[in-house]
């Protein structure tokens, strides 16, 4: 999964997404979209709640919200989520 983190050289989010979902298929390319679109959404709900309700920026509360998430959408039968946390989890 390293191996997929954006690099500083390109210009956009698209331009990522499209640059990492290229180096994957099947359900690992469809849960590495399910987690890209999964942490966009999160990152804009904790700016909304920054701005509008005041509450201080948190790293570790956005990642806490897209790991349960995760395993919600898991246990949902997200199967491109599912085999990635499998993957994640049998480690290296």
């Amino acid at each position: 999964m390293q191996d997929l983190a954006p690099q500083v050289v390109e210009l956009s989010f698209d331009d990522s997404w499209e640059n990492i979902s290229r180096r994957v298929s099947g359900q690992g390319q469809k849960g590495l979209n399910s987690i890209i679109i999964l942490g966009a959404w999160s990152l804009w709900n904790h700016r909304n709640r920054c701005v509008f309700d005041g509450i201080n920026p948190s790293l570790s509360s956005i990642v806490s919200v897209i790991n349960e998430e995760l395993l919600q959408w898991s246990f949902a039968g997200a199967r491109g989520v599912s085999f990635l946390l499998a993957q994640a989890s049998a480690g290296p």
